[in-house]
């Protein structure tokens, strides 16, 4: 594995536990539907969660620094359009009837440790 993947699943790990430590339930990740209806393409979701009643869909941004550009930033208006759709395929798939929200989490190594930010509700889905 390259190892900018390793430090991909290293991140979506880290946030993981941090959002279950935050009293998040993880419902599926790297959530994928292949043959999504009506879209084209493969439709990935990389943390969905729930916690007090909504589904939350988590996008995980990992990088080795924030020296040229924050993990956040990295979010472009087509990604965000792919998340959209792809929560539209999970949300028929398993038939969920609450509210969904949109968050980010930003992981970057600092040592041994990582430095972890969490944006809730970082985009609305009604903009795109």
């Amino acid at each position: 594995m390259a190892e900018h993947n390793e430090l991909g699943s290293l991140g979506e790990e880290r946030a993981q536990a941090y959002l279950r430590e935050k009293g998040y339930i993880i419902r599926h990740t790297n959530w994928h539907n292949s043959t999504p209806s009506g879209a084209e393409g493969k439709l990935e979701l990389d943390i969905v969660a729930e916690k007090d009643g909504l589904l939350i869909v988590v996008e995980v941004k990992t990088r080795s620094t924030e020296t040229f550009e924050h993990p956040a930033e990295a979010i472009t208006k087509r990604k965000i359009r792919n998340i959209i759709n792809a929560t539209h395929e999970y949300i028929f798939q398993f038939d969920w009837q609450c509210e969904t929200r949109f968050d980010v989490v930003s992981v970057i190594p600092h040592g041994q440790n990582f430095l972890i930010e969490h944006i809730e509700d970082a985009f609305l889905a009604s903009l795109f």
